[in-house]
């Protein structure tokens, strides 16, 4: 690798990407504090193993030419759907999901590896088809590749994670330059199609919906949580109750409250304040996204770069309007903060890839 590219690293990218996963294992600390007893739950122990593999992932990222993804893309993208269909086979279930994939003791989940995956056969076919993006054949093409893990990951089923498939894929079409009729059409078909899918839906995810409506039918079953979330939201008021003094954080109230519901933790002990933190180093993480994106020398990166950001920014808006309870629930993951191995892995190699492209966005002279 030439070594001038790193002349270009992007320092900011870097700092911010290590403080919201430091605030993130700050974060699971507090939620799984004495949750099994005196000490340091494993739980952490766990995040920050994960952590440090995600560095070398993001270091490694950075280092190798991000070009080299074009060649990538599609076996890429078969080897994650091939992922998939092996967790239907062969995965775990927990709490009523088959998500994850157990080799040895490592364990991951696929859907979210495929995030990537998806991301890079998108900027492979659109580049590809640059020419030809008014074609209706071209843009009806492009919902195969996330049509067929949001299908497969629907059968997990995980319906969160597979509408980050969708919503990356618009994002991406809109930056690519599909003509906006098509917008019009999907989101006209989408409420056209609204009650036979409201129909189709199995009963836990109309429940999610109609809880998302009225918390309050259900106060001590399926409107617990967005309940409790929303008093820990309100109780951090300003400056927050201070690091492991929040009432509903440490008495457990939420449950899965250092993964889904983290964002009501850090609110309640840091209050308005520790959110705007957390809030303004996602922005810097985007302002670097879109400098890389218009940085970029080709138009995989750009395609690339602009499908990172979008979809590290549609589940940083699903997560915390879940919290607040503007959003149902869906269990979308909050970037570098909820407790996650594969999430956090993929959220940092995604970065790292943006690096990569920032670091190689002119060509160098003799």
């Amino acid at each position: 690798m030439d070594r001038r590219v790193w002349r270009h690293y992007d320092l900011l990218l870097a700092l911010a990407t290590l403080l919201l996963v430091l605030f993130g294992l700050a974060m699971i600390y507090s939620a799984t504090y004495e949750r099994s007893g005196p000490g340091v739950d494993p739980l952490v122990y766990r995040q920050a193993m994960y952590a440090a593999a995600g560095l070398v992932v993001f270091l490694a990222l950075s280092a190798i030419d991000y070009r080299i993804l074009i060649h990538l893309s599609w076996p890429l993208y078969a080897g994650g759907c091939f992922l998939l269909l092996v967790v239907l086979a062969l995965g775990r279930v927990t709490h009523g999901s088959q998500r994850w994939i157990q080799v040895g003791l490592i364990e991951f989940q696929p859907s979210e590896l495929v995030k990537l995956c998806v991301i890079f056969a998108l900027g492979k076919y659109l580049a590809s088809n640059v020419d030809h993006l008014k074609s209706p054949k071209v843009v009806l093409g492009s919902i195969l590749i996330p049509g067929i893990p949001f299908v497969l990951v629907q059968l997990q089923p995980d319906f969160g994670t597979a509408t980050v498939y969708v919503a990356t894929w618009l994002a991406m079409l809109l930056v690519a330059g599909v003509p906006r009729r098509y917008f019009a059409a999907f989101f006209g078909t989408a409420v056209t199609a609204a009650p036979a899918v409201w129909f189709a839906m199995p009963p836990y995810q109309k429940l999610r919906i109609s809880t998302f409506l009225n918390p309050q039918s259900d106060p001590l079953g399926a409107g617990y949580n967005v309940i409790q979330a929303q008093i820990s939201v309100g109780s951090g008021e300003f400056w927050g109750r201070g690091f492991l003094s929040g009432s509903q954080s440490q008495l457990h109230f939420l449950s899965v409250q250092y993964a889904d519901f983290i964002f009501s933790v850090l609110a309640e002990e840091f209050g308005f304040v520790g959110a705007t933190v957390l809030v303004l180093l996602f922005t810097l993480i985007f302002i670097r996204g879109f400098r890389a994106a218009n940085r970029s020398q080709d138009r995989f990166g750009f395609l690339v770069t602009s499908g990172i950001v979008a979809m590290i920014a549609y589940e940083v808006i699903v997560n915390v309007g879940m919290n607040v309870g503007l959003l149902p629930v869906t269990g979308v993951p909050l970037p570098m903060i909820s407790y996650g191995g594969t999430s956090l892995v993929t959220f940092m190699g995604a970065l790292g890839i943006l690096e990569s492209v920032t670091m190689r966005h002119r060509k160098f002279g003799f």
